[in-house]
């Protein structure tokens, strides 16, 4: 198991080249949640300077009273009015403010909500498009942490952080107005302090960044390890393979625990390196405000501010001013803090956006040609092919179900060939078989018919027209196919079936049914075809399961069919009775046939046997066993499929 894990994992780093640019994630996710929601930004950005002008304006509310207690007590004379004035507008300032808080964050939270759902549809929507290799190089549970962990890294990014950040930067510049109005020097003071913190979160920050997304990465691979081990947990028992499974999990939790431990210890460190740093300045600031009093006096510490002041008490006046001085200084060293408190969420948050905006840059299948299906354009008012000709007219060929491969070459990868020099034909109603070992090719020629894989080099024609010249969605809606591991959907029996063909009747879909000779079965359910199927059909038997997927195919009326070992886990005598449903439902279609049980292609008019990517024999039942070759041995028994 772990070496499954590792081979996704360098996928996974190999895919993610080019997806390194955090600024570029940032950017493209603001344009992602604001530009959508313009009046809701203007409105958030509005009551954010709010808070943030009457953060501000209340501490200088506060150097006046200070200002006229000391006043009043050296003088015996109290400014009773004076005082309670401005204690009556600090109340109103941070009540505004308060107010303006929490208008904004409830605005925050709906755009971010908006955005989260749009994200998660256009994942959706993209995933949908993607084709089936993607998913072969991705587990599922890698796939399922992009749904929760990662977009849930933008959920507290868009309601906390870019919300504290917008804020942080409001409160600086209006506290930096404060500063230099009310002295110069101090100011020195504190930004030789900002300096530092500055420096020391770019050098922790910049040591972080790359475990957070080792984090993330290491996170999605640890969904998968447990996706995997949950689906398999019969045979893990089976085969006794716990132990291993142990060892595999805790490889991949070993990771992640490396991977978040580095992250969060720098992430960490930062928070009390800074909040020290703040102390620092909050002294110095006090010490240098002190020594100017005692030495410069007004002319060293406010001269703009005394000069516009009715105090006569100037040392009352510097001590109201130094007081407020201390509240800007940690204002404004505030908001750095803040800002490297949210660093960690900052850089898990962009480090999901790569891989979210990753997934959906992925290149989309290609739909395929400009060829469609249509219905009742031809004589009899059956399915046809509809072909556009350069002068704007059209072909309707009618659809037969007539497939040719001609020298067909391909492989999963360019250096490894799968296929080779395939060639073979199906004419309408033929049934055609594929046999040989594990690995020779069945599948696969299968998965080109449509189109799941694009071939190197050759041909593969449908009713004489070339499959890449035809819209894949509707060449996909003209096959049938039942794959040897069934997948039914949450729903009702009769939902599952209609899954086939969407449009199908209650009677159609109990003819398909019956067709499949699942009838029987589905009656003596306790809601018959009405009964609920959920957790993938757990409460069905896996040849009950497989009926139903028969009957799914059968529902859908496609020319061709394509039964991957459709019958491998159905009894002896259901499979007799279904093979008498299939030749009624063979007339006039094409049917293509993988099974390892010899018996149930005896009635094929093309058997090919298949070795290595190459067909080594073809032709009939009764001919094959005359020419006393791989598949007579097979037949008899002289050796086995492997």
């Amino acid at each position: 198991m772990p070496a499954i894990k590792h081979a996704h994992g360098e996928n996974s780093a190999k895919n993610s080249k080019g997806a390194k640019s955090p600024m570029k994630a940032l950017g493209r996710l603001l344009r992602y949640a604001f530009l959508r929601n313009k009046f809701a930004t203007i409105c958030v950005v509005i009551f954010v300077l709010l808070s943030s002008v009457a953060t501000v304006t209340a501490a200088s509310r506060v150097s006046v009273i200070v200002t006229a207690l000391i006043d009043g007590t050296t003088s015996g004379s109290w400014d009773t009015q004076l005082i309670y004035t401005n204690i009556l507008i600090m109340g109103v300032i941070y009540f505004v403010g308060a107010a303006s808080s929490f208008a904004y964050n409830i605005i925050m939270m709906y755009i971010a909500q908006g955005t989260l759902r749009k994200m998660r549809n256009d994942m959706f929507a993209t995933m949908q498009t993607l084709p089936l290799q993607y998913f072969d190089t991705h587990t599922h549970g890698d796939l399922m942490s992009l749904y929760t962990n990662d977009v849930d890294t933008m959920r507290q990014l868009l309601t906390q952080t870019i919300p504290q950040l917008i804020s942080s930067v409001l409160t600086l510049l209006a506290v930096l107005g404060f500063m230099i109005y009310y002295s110069i020097t101090l100011l020195l003071v504190v930004l030789v302090v900002l300096v530092a913190i500055v420096l020391v979160t770019k050098m922790i920050g910049s040591r972080s960044a790359k475990y957070y997304l080792a984090n993330q990465r290491a996170l999605g691979a640890l969904n998968g390890y447990v996706e995997e081990m949950t689906e398999g947990q019969k045979v893990i028992k089976v085969f006794c393979h716990e132990p291993n499974a142990r060892a595999g999990f805790k490889e991949v939790n070993d990771a992640l625990n490396e991977a978040g431990s580095k992250a969060n210890a720098y992430a960490f460190l930062m928070g009390p390196v800074n909040n020290n740093l703040g102390y620092l300045q909050y002294v110095l600031v006090a010490l240098v405000g002190v020594i100017i009093m005692a030495t410069a006096g007004q002319a060293g510490l406010l001269s703009i501010y005394c000069a516009n002041s009715d105090v006569t008490n100037s040392m009352a006046l510097m001590a109201g001013m130094l007081v407020s001085y201390l509240m800007y200084s940690r204002q404004f060293n505030m908001p750095v803090q803040q800002v490297s408190q949210q660093f960690s969420a900052i850089v898990m948050a962009l480090a999901g956006a790569e891989r979210i905006f990753e997934m959906i840059d992925t290149t989309p299948e290609d739909v395929g040609g400009n060829i469609v299906l249509t219905h009742g354009e031809v004589e009899g008012g059956g399915w046809a092919w509809k072909k556009p000709h350069d002068d704007g007219t059209f072909e309707y060929i009618p659809l037969k179900g007539d497939i040719r491969f001609n020298d067909v070459v391909f492989g999963y990868t360019p250096e490894k060939v799968i296929l080779k020099d395939i060639s073979l034909y199906a004419k309408p109603g033929q049934k055609i078989a594929f046999v040989g070992a594990t690995g020779a090719g069945k599948t696969t020629i299968t998965n080109l018919i449509n189109r799941f894989y694009d071939i190197q080099s050759g041909t593969i024609t449908y009713d004489g027209i070339n499959i890449r010249d035809i819209k894949k969605s509707d060449l996909r809606r003209s096959l049938g196919i039942v794959l040897q591991d069934t997948h039914l959907f949450t729903g009702t029996v009769m939902d599952n079936i209609r899954y086939g063909r969407l449009d199908a009747t209650d009677d159609e879909c109990i003819k398909a049914a019956k067709l499949a000779n699942a009838d029987s079965f589905i009656t003596h359910l306790p809601e018959g075809y009405n009964t609920m199927i959920r957790g993938d059909g757990a409460n069905l038997s896996q040849g009950q399961r497989q009926l139903l997927a028969i009957a799914r195919a059968m529902v859908s009326e496609c020319p061709v069919l394509i039964l991957d070992e459709a019958t491998s886990s159905i009894d002896t005598r259901t499979e007799k009775l279904i093979e008498q449903g299939m030749d009624k439902l063979m007339e006039g279609r094409t049917v293509f046939v993988i099974a390892h049980r010899l018996s149930t292609v005896r009635n094929s008019q093309a058997i090919m046997v298949l070795d290595h990517g190459r067909i080594i024999e073809r032709g009939t039942h009764d001919q094959l066993i005359a020419q006393h070759g791989v598949y007579y041995q097979l037949y008899t028994g002289a050796f086995e499929l492997e």
